[in-house]
């Protein structure tokens, strides 16, 4: 079968990384003819890729015809942890935020239409989250999604809103789009957002943004613990310990990070 336009090589690079993000907890082994049939590529263009992602590292075969994620995504894993300039400036504030205020203290992230939690620092290794390091989470519900939305661009906002308006409905953030950017607007204002029980019943989070080099907002940084314990500390006193944090950070990355890379066990 002929190739289609969609399959020019002026697009393949786009198409090729597309069958990384078909990878997940519930289907993590794929077969290259499920690819095909869900990213709709020809036979040959789909095993073509796929021997791409192989010869990369990003893939690696399980059995025959199936594939896996590959080990070149752990090296790449393994380089972040020691060349971001967010997370190395954010970890050891974090270690000692939660420390001060004995909850745990989270760094997130938004890539597309996901939040994913890039850093943990546990005051209590018992306290457990439905949600961890990597694991995508819910774009509208907790802290930190609505702080780091509440500062981006418009044009990523919209492009979010179209794709995304059942959700952010559902999340109370509005049925339409000036109801959502109006949400928005006033989450910017207050530079700070607390939630309780959104992504589990017993937990409650506090969340300021975080920015890189630019001015662009890049994170989150939370407070996250159990509803009476966030409640104990108080609204005013989350607040400012977690003001004191992001200001250390954003010092930190004003000055370029931190000169010496992460700790093995970040």
């Amino acid at each position: 079968m002929a190739e289609t336009a969609q399959d020019l090589p002026m697009t393949s690079s786009t198409r090729v990384f597309a069958i990384l993000n078909l990878f997940g907890e519930e289907h993590p082994i794929w077969h290259a003819d499920e690819i095909n049939e869900a990213l709709g590529y020809t036979r040959a263009t789909g095993y073509r890729y796929v021997k791409e992602l192989v010869d990369a590292g990003f893939l690696r075969k399980a059995s025959a015809g199936r594939y896996s994620l590959g080990p070149r995504i752990i090296e790449l894993d393994f380089q972040l942890r020691r060349s971001d300039p967010v997370l190395l400036a954010a970890v050891p504030v974090a270690d000692e935020l939660a420390k001060q205020a004995r909850l745990d203290a989270v760094l997130s992230t938004v890539f597309e239409t996901r939040l994913v939690d890039t850093y943990r620092a546990s005051a209590d290794p018992a306290l457990q989250f439905r949600y961890g390091r990597g694991r995508p989470r819910p774009l509208f519900q907790g802290a930190a999604p609505k702080v780091i939305l509440a500062f981006m661009a418009r044009a990523q906002l919209v492009k979010i809103y179209e794709s995304c308006t059942a959700d952010i409905a559902a999340a109370g953030l509005g049925t339409t789009w000036s109801e959502f950017r109006s949400r928005l607007t006033e989450i910017r204002n207050e530079r700070f957002y607390w939630s309780r029980g959104e992504l589990d019943t017993w937990l409650s989070g506090a969340a300021m943004p975080l920015f890189d080099a630019d001015g662009d907002v890049a994170a989150a940084l939370t407070l996250v613990g159990l509803n009476e314990s966030m409640d104990k500390l108080g609204v005013e006193r989350v607040k400012l310990l977690l003001e004191r944090a992001c200001e250390d950070i954003q010092a930190s990355i004003a000055q370029g990070g931190l000169p010496h890379p992460l700790p093995e066990h970040v």
